[in-house]
């Protein structure tokens, strides 16, 4: 028979996409599922904090700008105090109240002020820190586990195959291939999970260092234009 007939006579194997998870085992298709899963709400969190440090970064410009236009300290604080405040000025607003609550009590406390706004500092910087962290460490997980999940449904994907050879005792290419390639598919999937996660987690890592280095920044500025104050009141 010529070689051409035989090729046409062979039965034609579906390898798209959908095809390979259709006929995958249940325990492969699981596998797929939750990498699949695991991707979107990767994506989802690399969005959300993609469009989070650009509005903290409009945030940080637009605030430095006020603060350094000459503007009156109290009435930047009113103005703040007065809406829920993050990132610098979250700082700004914690320094100003512990400030204000000091002298409010008649400045009895003035004395161990600059070290509690130090204290108040870092303590608010942390907070901030900690909220622009916050669902990091998902994408971390996803990137160092998605690969071995893949894996896992790749071995088991191809225990099942052989087993499936053994019972139709039929090693031709066209009954192993099919069986091959779904479990291989999983470890695609995972790989298609774990590399824009690591990415990803590695980009706006750098981007919360960036923003914690100009809170901290910026709180030591601050902390030396009070301690100036305080120390000119001490005088007086």
């Amino acid at each position: 028979m010529n070689p051409a007939d035989v090729a046409q006579a062979a039965p034609q194997i579906d390898m798209s996409f959908w095809s390979l998870f259709w006929h995958a085992h249940i325990v492969v298709k699981l596998v797929m599922l939750g990498l699949i899963g695991a991707s979107v709400w990767c994506w989802s969190i690399i969005i959300d904090k993609t469009l989070l440090y650009r509005r903290t970064r409009r945030d940080m410009d637009a605030f430095e700008e006020v603060f350094w236009s000459g503007r009156s300290l109290e009435e930047l604080y009113r103005e703040l105090a007065a809406r829920p405040a993050t990132d610098m000025a979250a700082v700004f607003v914690a320094a100003m109240r512990e400030w204000k609550r000091s002298f409010e009590n008649g400045g009895r406390s003035v004395a161990s002020l600059s070290q509690r706004i130090d204290k108040v500092l870092d303590v608010t910087i942390q907070r901030e820190t900690e909220r622009l962290e916050s669902k990091l460490l998902v994408l971390s997980t996803i990137a160092s586990a998605a690969p071995f999940i893949g894996l896992f449904g790749t071995v088991w994907g191809i225990m099942h195959s052989f087993t499936a050879i053994a019972v139709s005792k039929n090693s031709s290419l066209a009954v192993v291939a099919p069986g091959i390639a779904e479990a291989l598919f999983a470890t695609a999937i995972g790989l298609f999970a774990a590399i824009p996660a690591l990415m990803a987690y590695n980009k706006l890592q750098a981007e919360v260092a960036k923003a914690s280095g100009r809170l901290e920044a910026f709180a030591d500025e601050f902390s030396a234009i009070l301690s100036r104050q305080i120390d000119e009141r001490l005088a007086a």
